[in-house]
């Protein structure tokens, strides 16, 4: 039907008042956390942590994106969707190259203030993952939104090994090892999405105009 491009399924589509307040909340919550991250990233020389701060920022606008189409037709939240998990492997690849960058430019990150941060974003992102744990499961659009959260919350797990690492051998391997993981990590939801958007996607082409 013209204006109603075909339902795959019965995803869930975030069109719940509680999911649209949960978004809301993550929102302010990742928005915030990018700039602690950056600035701390920044001051301390911590790899890992610059890269947990994009992580904020894509969530952000991820975040963002979602509550803005909940309610488009599912071409719009798709095409959308598949933005943001291209996106997210564009992010990933930068962090790779970065990372590799400072294999050669060594600059060992402050390890206490390194774990301080890192705990901080992990409250913040296991917050986050509460607040979006029943609304994990759904169509592109949500699923994007599930795995970001889920991703920085395994990120700050990962930085605060890399702190302890940093001040065990007093080098900057760890920190660099975290960065180079974490990038993996975005590849890989950036797949997932990309999948499930194309297959949206192609669903909507065979429907009946």
């Amino acid at each position: 039907m013209v204006g109603q491009c075909c339902q795959i399924e019965t995803r869930n589509e975030g069109m719940s008042k509680g999911y649209k307040r949960a978004l809301w909340a993550v929102i302010i919550i990742n928005g915030l956390m990018f700039f602690v991250e950056t600035i701390a990233g920044s001051l301390i020389k911590s790899q890992a942590l610059q890269a947990d701060a994009l992580d904020f920022l894509a969530d952000t606008v991820t975040y963002a994106l979602s509550l803005y189409v909940i309610g488009m037709s599912l071409r719009v939240r798709s095409t959308v969707a598949l933005i943001k998990g291209v996106s997210l492997g564009v992010m990933g690849l930068w962090v790779f190259g970065s990372t590799l960058y400072h294999v050669f430019v060594v600059e060992m990150p402050e390890a206490q203030a390194m774990g301080a941060i890192g705990f901080l974003a992990l409250f913040a992102n296991a917050l986050s993952v509460v607040l979006l744990l029943k609304y994990r499961d759904g169509d592109a659009n949500v699923r994007s939104v599930w795995l970001c959260s889920r991703n920085d919350a395994i990120g700050n797990i990962a930085v605060i090994f890399a702190a302890g690492g940093v001040w065990a051998t007093q080098t900057s391997w760890p920190d660099l090892l975290v960065a180079g993981l974490m990038a993996g990590l975005f590849l890989w939801s950036s797949s997932q999405i990309i999948r499930l958007a194309l297959e949206e996607r192609g669903a909507c082409s065979l429907e009946p105009q």
